[in-house]
């Protein structure tokens, strides 16, 4: 991890104990379905918050978020120049991959869980950049 990377990680930790501390994060209607998260709610999110933007600083990744169960898809995030946008799919070779059940996403969402508690319960899997996962959870995840 270059200086720069570890720097940005060390912002975030330190940005998120202060918004953990201070204030609430923004949190989904419980029934959004995938699409519309990924495609429309975190761009939107993520779009207005300029602390959050400019904490993604130069970071350029393709996160992949599969679902367990049949019928919900996969999703691809897009995070480039501090911003961030989603489709329906999967793209090939992604820098991520998070595979999740459609119950333990909702649970996220609601803030009833982090991630980092879901992947220790195996609820959670990721594949690829673990560090990316880290550095982009505490950007933009609870």
């Amino acid at each position: 991890m270059s200086p720069d990377d570890e720097q940005q990680v060390e912002d975030a930790l330190q940005s998120r104990m202060e918004t953990l501390m201070t204030a609430d994060r923004a949190v989904p209607p419980d029934d959004i379905s995938p699409l519309d998260f990924f495609s429309r709610w975190v761009p939107e999110m993520v779009g207005r918050d300029q602390k959050r933007r400019k904490k993604l600083g130069n970071t350029q990744a393709r996160i992949v978020f599969a679902f367990d169960e049949p019928g919900y898809g996969a999703y691809t995030i897009y995070v480039a120049s501090g911003e961030v946008r989603g489709e329906a799919g999967r793209v090939l070779d992604p820098d991520l991959e998070i595979r999740v059940g459609i119950e333990t996403w909702r649970s996220l969402n609601r803030g009833e869980i982090t991630a980092p508690e879901a992947a220790l319960r195996r609820r959670l899997k990721l594949t690829g950049d673990t560090v990316l996962a880290l550095k982009l959870h505490l950007i933009l995840g609870r």
